[in-house]
């Protein structure tokens, strides 16, 4: 059930992940480039549309919802028996548990999902191309066959760790938060257990994990695309003398 809901999320949400993609990339693709192309949030959602169809806001959403399936049925089912363990059992877990079970679920999820969010991504971050120049990949199966192909296994985890990073953090932050702030609020009678409560409680959530876990992100997304400049990975580890 919980799988499924993140399904619809993913399907309902994929538009703005895919205008968020184009947004993280387009400062690090190119050298010397000129004036952005994309502005906001609806501006490149708008131009995406214009350029390449209502329907291109929704590129990678096999990949997309084959992530959904994996990751969240790990960092979510795992979460209670997780934090059960840091807690030692105790009925009521403290913040810092609840935290550890979360950057710990959040880690093994994202572990295991990394090659669809590979493809995901690579797949997103793909504008109109010129007259006669051929897409990078066709496709979810075409590519992962090219990737595998040109890449590797290793090429399958490509950002794994920024992505383990990213997700661990974001992963900590939205359940431990969740979790904590319900206790909360039902505690001192804030609000009843209902739908009002979850909603608020889970929009809260979520507004922490998107703040702490935005520049990982943007590091996760570049380090994904696979960018070249001279025959080489424009960025391959999110540590600077690395990259």
């Amino acid at each position: 059930q919980e799988t499924g809901t993140w399904g619809i999320g993913e399907i309902a949400t994929l538009p703005l992940d895919t205008a968020k993609v184009r947004l993280q990339i387009q400062g690090g693709s190119a050298v010397g480039s000129t004036a952005p192309k994309y502005k906001g949030m609806i501006g490149t959602m708008a131009t995406i549309s214009k350029e390449e169809g209502f329907f291109a806001l929704w590129k990678g959403l096999n990949a997309g919802l084959a992530r959904q399936m994996i990751n969240a049925s790990l960092r979510i089912g795992l979460y209670d028996p997780i934090r059960n363990f840091y807690s030692g059992g105790k009925q009521n877990a403290t913040l810092i548990e609840k935290i550890l079970a979360g950057l710990t679920t959040g880690a093994i999820g994202i572990s295991v999902a990394n090659p669809t969010d590979v493809i995901k991504i690579r797949l997103q971050s793909e504008a109109k191309l010129p007259e006669g120049v051929p897409r990078r990949y066709n496709g979810v199966i075409d590519a992962f066959i090219k990737i595998y192909r040109q890449e590797g296994v290793r090429g399958m985890w490509t950002g794994a760790v920024p992505n383990i990073m990213r997700n661990a953090i974001i992963n900590s932050a939205e359940l431990a938060t969740y979790d904590h702030t319900k206790h909360i609020i039902l505690e001192k009678g804030i609000l009843r257990d209902n739908i009002v409560c979850h909603f608020v409680v889970s929009a809260w959530a979520g507004f922490v994990a998107t703040v702490v876990g935005s520049p990982v992100d943007v590091i996760k997304t570049r380090i994904m695309k696979g960018d070249k400049t001279k025959g080489c990975l424009l960025y391959t580890s999110p540590s600077p003398r690395d990259s």
